[in-house]
């Protein structure tokens, strides 16, 4: 089966692969950053002691986690052209997507990070005269993204593999332009070989550094 395997073919392709992985971490990047903002806010939110305000916060990320992300890509791949009123493109669609979606699961990531921190050291922030806010910023959270460093990295690992769902709407990502290399050269499992390789050596390193950091913080 591997006897003919043209390995040409891959370096041939290489720059026309390269794009597709440029839109597909960029993708991952901003989504990362975009939904850990976004779900440090709705952690914040849940645990305030407002309870409309928590209530929302808690729909919120309910409803997001149990709605499979395929099916959110396609609502606003669709939906976000006709709330706007005119033409959008894919990937801004679907990147507000994986926000929202990614959004859900750091916020329940966060709020275990920030019941995690230790109930004196906000009391100590309370003795020194620090506002509810100033205890969050200066107090609780560095200490809880501390904490959560690991989980943190696991999901964003978790969210590179998810970003190659964005085949369903023709997004041009690193799988969508080795399909398309793979049809137009008929080297199907050149390419997809290669998308695997790619894909478990950079998953793979992700891993290690999660278990060193791990370790690190056991300590």
């Amino acid at each position: 089966m591997f006897g003919d395997f043209d390995t040409g073919v891959i370096f041939q392709n290489w720059h026309f692969l390269l794009e597709g992985m440029q839109t597909t971490l960029l993708l991952t990047v901003i989504a990362i950053v975009g939904g850990l903002v976004l779900g440090t806010l709705l952690a914040l939110a849940r645990l305030a002691p407002f309870k409309p305000l928590s209530f929302v916060a808690g729909s919120y990320v309910n409803f997001f986690r149990s709605m499979p992300l395929i099916l959110v890509i396609f609502w606003f791949y669709f939906l976000v052209p006709l709330v706007v009123g005119r033409p959008v493109g894919g990937f801004y669609s679907v990147l507000i997507a994986f926000v929202l979606f990614e959004a859900a699961y750091y916020c329940e990531i966060m709020r275990a990070g920030i019941q995690s921190v230790r109930q004196g050291q906000i009391y100590a922030g309370q003795a020194l005269g620090l506002t509810y806010a100033q205890n969050m910023r200066y107090v609780v959270l560095p200490q809880a993204f501390r904490n959560m460093i690991p989980i943190l990295l696991t999901q964003a690992i978790i969210l590179f593999q998810d970003t190659s769902l964005v085949y369903v709407v023709g997004i041009k990502d690193f799988l969508v332009s080795a399909d398309l290399v793979a049809n137009r050269e008929n080297r199907i499992l050149e390419m997809f070989t290669t998308v695997a390789l790619v894909y478990f050596v950079i998953c793979l390193s992700g891993s290690l550094l999660i278990r060193r950091l791990q370790r690190k913080y056991a300590q």
